[in-house]
């Protein structure tokens, strides 16, 4: 892959319905019903909303042959109705159900985690090298004779392997990995390939977008390296609502997409599925307008090496800390920035200013900024932190070969490149190249009326250098009508999406589905509502148990759905109490918060 000059990753076509994906088609969005596959109506009606919102695919749940063969009904009606879009199963724990939704859909996600292989214990299994063939070859067996259907009725599958469901076999060979997700698909995909079947996607999600990204980019290392190129769907699962959602779909989605990787999306919200489809929209269009861009050059200097870079330690930017908040205008209410850019006067008491070079006087937590055309006074102005904003056009071999020689900089560095991800990668390689040690702080220009619009944009741009451990901070500007505030919780949010940072409590909640338990909205409000001050924790909101516990075993605490109105709450990947009724379940979870010494009272 090219990770300076964008231009999608060239993939086989696959054939859904009247919609084909992959090779050189759009991007294609996607989202699913949270309706019961039994109601009929119900289903078809949320279909349409999902349909005229822009989708070119609709998933749903079949949790068994019965709701596998409604999907028919659920297709004639549509189709009656005037909508012809491909409709797909979603199938976990049931073969059965994914052999007759072949006969009636356009395609059929099936999970590798528990197609065959039993519901995940976390038990540690052991295996000979000749068991666990044997345990492939059982795979074989049931997986041939749904493909043998899918051919028949000229039906696609998806390969959907889920952080949160791996089966307890290939976590017990290759742990909880980048690795083990890998192998769970790959196992498929070469029987797939013995029997002649190419009508394959894959998808390959996690919650957590350092893993989604790492996994995604090492299964297409070992699709190559084995010579097939099946086209993948993107998505991060239990993003979340909201702000939260919207970013980290964002930072997680758009990485990959920066690359040029992805054929489909869908952008996971605890929402009305409807509402993912103007985000997803968003995201795409915004990546694949660098279609076509001015071609970058840049040194042989991989991302690797680049997170390698020595970055020097200027105050609290750099070297081997956490990556620092800039924002513009003075502290408000709410979450505050590390910096805050000034212009022309000092704040004072502990706020740090960053001032410009000719309003700078030297005082107490105040620090200069400093344009290119001032680079010789930055060199002889003392200061125990001095920044310098440059673009990256900027910086010519000869400036930088300069700035190599400094120290005591932090280089504030921003692109109007098309393509701003692939630009500033290049100026970061020829930074590398140059054994520069400067920390940099990628610095993001937007003019947005819209606080999704920003969101989506902002997580698309920082997510990249975040997730790659390329830069030592964020600097988000917009010309618009959303406030100073605002843009410094949304780099916060971006800081936690990405891993990098926690400020306040995360919660990992999946999108409702007809699996789904209770009313996910209203319960994530309340759990919400009851927790949010709680920073720093992770608090898993499942509405069943399909991914609940595996996804979880990231989180603190879990709250999943068990029954209808019915809950289990977790402590980590340990049920401790089952089948609570539905209104008792807040009080339950903050005593089990209380009960581990995680809770404070709200300040």
């Amino acid at each position: 892959m090219d990770y300076y000059n964008y231009h999608r990753r060239k993939s086989s076509i696959v054939q859904i319905g009247n919609t084909p994906l992959g090779g050189e088609y759009p991007v294609r969005i996607q989202s699913m019903t949270n309706t019961s596959t039994l109601d009929t109506a119900a289903s078809v009606d949320q279909c349409i909303r999902i349909i005229q919102a822009g989708a070119d695919y609709v998933r749903l749940t079949a949790q068994g042959v019965r709701e596998a063969e409604n999907l028919g009904e659920i297709k004639r009606e549509l189709i009656a109705r005037g909508y012809t879009t491909p409709l797909v199963a979603d199938i976990h724990f049931n073969p059965k159900a994914a052999d007759a939704a072949a006969y009636t859909v356009d395609k059929v996600r099936i999970n590798p985690g528990n197609f065959v292989d039993s519901a995940r214990t976390f038990k540690q299994l052991s295996y000979t090298d000749e068991e666990y063939t044997a345990e492939l070859q059982k795979l074989k067996e049931r997986f041939i004779p749904f493909l043998n259907i899918c051919k028949e009725q000229h039906t696609a599958i998806r390969l959907g392997v889920n952080h949160g469901s791996l089966s307890d076999r290939i976590m017990s060979r290759y742990g909880d990995t980048p690795e083990g997700m890998v192998e769970s698909c790959m196992e498929f995909l070469r029987i797939c390939r013995s029997e002649n079947f190419d009508n394959v996607v894959i998808s390959i999600k996690a919650s957590n977008t350092v893993v989604m990204v790492r996994t995604v980019r090492l299964l297409i290392e070992t699709m190559e390296s084995e010579g097939m190129n099946y086209p993948l769907h993107l998505g991060v699962t239990e993003a979340g609502d909201g702000e939260d959602g919207r970013i980290k779909s964002a930072v997680g989605i758009g990485t990959l997409l920066a690359d040029g990787i992805g054929d489909t999306i869908r952008v996971s919200l605890s929402e009305a599925p409807e509402a993912e489809i103007p985000v997803a929209c968003k995201l795409v269009n915004y990546i694949t307008a660098r279609t076509g861009h001015k071609p970058i050059t840049t040194p042989d200097v991989s991302l690797e090496q680049m997170a390698a870079r020595e970055r020097e330690s200027c105050n609290c930017i750099g070297g081997n800390q956490q990556p620092v908040v800039i924002a513009e205008g003075v502290p408000q209410t709410g979450t505050r920035a590390d910096f805050y850019y000034t212009h022309d006067r000092t704040v004072g008491g502990d706020i740090r200013s960053i001032v410009d070079f000719a309003h700078y006087h030297g005082e107490n937590n105040s620090y200069p900024l400093f344009q290119m055309h001032e680079l010789s006074a930055l060199k002889s102005t003392p200061a125990t932190v001095r920044f310098l904003q440059a673009d990256t056009a900027d910086l010519s071999q000869e400036i930088i070969g300069e700035l190599s020689q400094e120290s005591g900089i932090v280089l504030i560095l921003s692109s109007r490149h098309t393509n701003p991800v692939g630009d500033l990668r290049a100026a970061l390689a020829r930074l590398t190249a140059a054994n520069c040690k400067l920390p940099v702080v990628f610095m993001a220009e937007y003019e947005e009326k819209e606080s999704e619009d920003l969101q989506v944009k902002a997580g698309a741009d920082f997510g990249p250098f975040l997730l790659d451990n390329l830069i030592d901070g964020i600097f988000l500007r917009n010309n618009g009508n959303i406030s100073s505030q605002r843009l410094t919780d949304y780099m916060f949010t971006i800081l936690q999406a990405a891993r990098k940072r926690f400020s306040k409590t995360e919660y990992i909640s999946c999108p409702s589905c007809g699996r789904t338990m209770f009313d996910l909205q209203t319960t994530i409000a309340r759990v919400k509502a009851a927790t949010s001050h709680l920073t720093g924790l992770k608090i898993g909101i499942m509405g069943c148990i399909v991914n609940g516990p595996g996804e979880m075993a990231d989180a603190d605490y879990g709250y999943v759905g068990a029954g209808r109105d019915k809950v289990s709450l977790y402590k980590g990947k340990e049920c401790i109490e089952k089948n609570i009724p539905e209104e008792m379940a807040i009080e339950k979870l903050i005593a089990l918060i209380k009960a581990h010494g995680d809770w404070s009272d709200p300040s």
